[in-house]
């Protein structure tokens, strides 16, 4: 890898490392779209470009979770409750979605990225904040629900790349959980899903003819740069979200989705 790529991506790994602790995202709303970038640079087959990014930035957030988890943790802000009845649905749900990216053309792909981060920006948008008391007006739902919930967040996090703050954010929050508490929250079910993502990633590109420094579809170079740097930037984005006032979080990570949404559009349809 050439200098500029390799700083490239170390710079990556800063900024989604922050935006990891500061929105619950994970980073890979972020790492997906610039590191295919990178890849287009060096040369990598098109249609392997984009799979290849979203294996390589989940697993990048086994790194950064737990970099960040810690962070919230301090703060008592984690629902670990929350987290081990979400955890099972994640795990079959992230398996399972890797499989199926495997024999997806890149260009589907990109278009349902797109199409999808831009709906739940839209909603973020939407939803306005209502007062909350100690006990929830609308609780979280049963053990089944809750499986239900993880699977759908598990499969769509794999499939997109991401941490699952883009799912598990508004769904905790319209369960009227605390803002701050979704984001750490979020962040803690970041790690189940990279690591049953991850795994179902490798296993899903054996025996593929990959590009050199791969396993299965995850790019070592890319992973050992963006999460050296993402593991030190983490935790200071998880300071910032306990500083930041709710509507701000929102429209920030609005934002975000809408101009990633953007880009994946563009590249689906060029």
């Amino acid at each position: 890898m050439d200098p500029l790529s390799l700083a490239a991506l170390v710079v990556l790994g800063a900024v989604t490392g922050f935006l990891a602790g500061l929105l619950g995202i994970g980073g890979g709303m972020v790492i997906v779209p610039f590191m295919a970038i990178v890849l287009d640079r060096l040369g990598f087959d098109h249609d392997l470009v984009l799979k290849l990014a979203i294996a390589t930035s989940l697993t990048t957030i086994l790194f950064t979770s737990m970099s960040s988890v810690r962070a919230h943790h301090r703060r008592g802000a984690v629902r670990w409750d929350i987290v081990k009845t979400l955890a099972p649905g994640i795990v079959v749900g992230s398996l399972a979605a890797a499989q199926v990216v495997r024999f997806m053309p890149s260009r589907w792909i990109a278009l349902f990225f797109g199409a999808f981060i831009a709906w739940t920006a839209t909603n973020m948008l939407r939803r306005r904040p209502k007062a909350q008391g100690n006990a929830p007006a609308r609780g979280l739902p049963g053990s089944a629900g809750m499986f239900g919930a993880g699977g759908i967040i598990g499969a769509l996090s794999a499939f997109l790349g991401a941490g699952g703050g883009f799912l598990t954010v508004p769904f905790l929050s319209g369960r009227q959980v605390r803002i701050h508490e979704a984001v750490a929250t979020s962040a803690a079910c970041g790690f189940p899903i990279a690591l049953a993502g991850s795994i179902g990633y490798v296993v899903a590109g054996l025996g593929l003819a990959m590009p050199p420094y791969t396993v299965g579809f995850v790019y070592l170079p890319g992973l050992a740069a963006v999460a050296s740097a993402s593991v030190l930037t983490a935790p200071l984005g998880a300071r910032a979200a306990h500083a930041l006032p709710v509507d701000a979080m929102r429209r920030l990570f609005a934002c975000i989705l809408f101009a990633l949404s953007a880009y994946m559009f563009w590249r689906g349809l060029r």
